[in-house]
């Protein structure tokens, strides 16, 4: 009978080392994308197949990946915001395709999550998903870091926060959607959500938004706040304020996400306000309810997919011992007709 090939055979073949074997099965970032290929061939010729749980074993290690989820109140039952849910896919997959089962939770704040995952060897590491004030679990995330855990957080990279972020440019994109709309009209702006440290996302956002009105030259453009958390009912609120408080209505407003967005549209239809015709709305976000609100929303884009698969990839190559660092995506305006123009979709 015919012995089993093992690692070291293939290391022979291959003419490297058997640790590298074992790193290149595992798909690790360590090893150049060719070895890994002519070893993950030779593997498949002598149809060898990695035991998964002395390999975990012996590197203590799961081959899981926890991605943590924090509720966001929502307009269902889902507790989700809906941005994350096409993240969430990308992620699933991004995990699959690198050979790491995905754990996902829900927690509360004030649960002991943070001694859950890595000191039980419950994962390898974690990925934090869901806009929030940080500085409320702040020292969670000090305490896993300080042990060696892995950190991944999608959002604004903040220096005083642990762990490393992957995020979009809020600014930029704040600035390009306001842009856009002051290129349609105007007059008076607003601009909906939270522009506290709590929320360093929409903090950028309100900053693009704001440095659009200051440079654009020869109009003299009045601005209103009013904060808003991400969820509809808050968009709801706000725009009742200004129905309430501001005559006239401004002449377009800005909103720090689409699901604010959404409460804001549907709000203005209940008062008889025609969007575009009296005043131009936008979002941020790009989640796919957008493109179905009537009007279709003018938005910013985050791109969901790379997010997801960046926010592994990063991940993995910090559990591998490789240096990582904050990074932020860029975000991409989709033109609807909620501003009075055609999509460019």
């Amino acid at each position: 009978m015919k012995n089993k090939a093992t690692s070291f055979d293939i290391a022979h073949m291959a003419g490297v080392s058997q640790s590298t074997v074992s790193r290149a099965l595992n798909d690790s970032p360590l090893v150049n994308i060719e070895t890994r290929r002519k070893v993950q061939e030779i593997a498949r010729q002598l149809n060898y197949k990695v035991d998964k749980n002395a390999s975990n074993l012996r590197r203590q290690r799961s081959s899981t990946i926890a991605l943590l989820l924090f509720e966001d109140p929502t307009s269902d039952d889902s507790m989700i915001n809906p941005f994350f849910l096409s993240m969430l896919g990308s992620i699933t997959k991004a995990s699959a395709s690198r050979g790491y089962d995905l754990l996902v939770s829900f927690q509360n704040l004030d649960s002991d999550w943070h001694a859950e995952f890595e000191d039980s060897h419950k994962a390898d590491g974690i990925i934090l998903l869901g806009y929030g004030d940080y500085r409320s679990y702040e020292g969670k995330l000090t305490q896993l870091q300080e042990q060696g855990t892995h950190i991944m957080r999608w959002g604004a990279p903040v220096a005083e926060y642990p762990g490393i972020s992957i995020g979009c440019d809020n600014f930029q994109g704040g600035k390009d959607v306001t842009e856009h709309v002051l290129s349609l009209r105007q007059g008076n702006f607003a601009f909906i959500g939270d522009v506290g440290d709590k929320a360093p996302e929409f903090q950028a956002r309100y900053e693009g938004y704001l440095q659009a009105l200051e440079q654009h030259s020869g109009t003299s453009v009045a601005s209103v706040q009013i904060d808003a958390i991400s969820a509809e009912s808050a968009g709801i609120d706000a725009a009742q304020q200004l129905l309430e408080r501001h005559t006239p209505l401004p002449d377009a407003i800005v909103c720090a996400a689409d699901i604010i967005a959404v409460g804001v549209l549907k709000t203005l239809k209940a008062a008889g306000v025609q969007v575009p015709a009296d005043v131009a709305v936008v979002g941020f976000d790009n989640i796919q309810l957008s493109a179905f609100t009537t009007p279709s929303l003018t938005t910013v884009q985050q791109n969901t997919i790379q997010a997801g698969e960046a926010l592994v990839e990063n991940l993995l190559r910090a559990i591998e011992g490789e240096q990582t660092t904050d990074y932020l995506m860029p975000a991409t305006l989709i033109v609807r007709q909620s501003c009075g123009c055609e999509s460019n979709e």
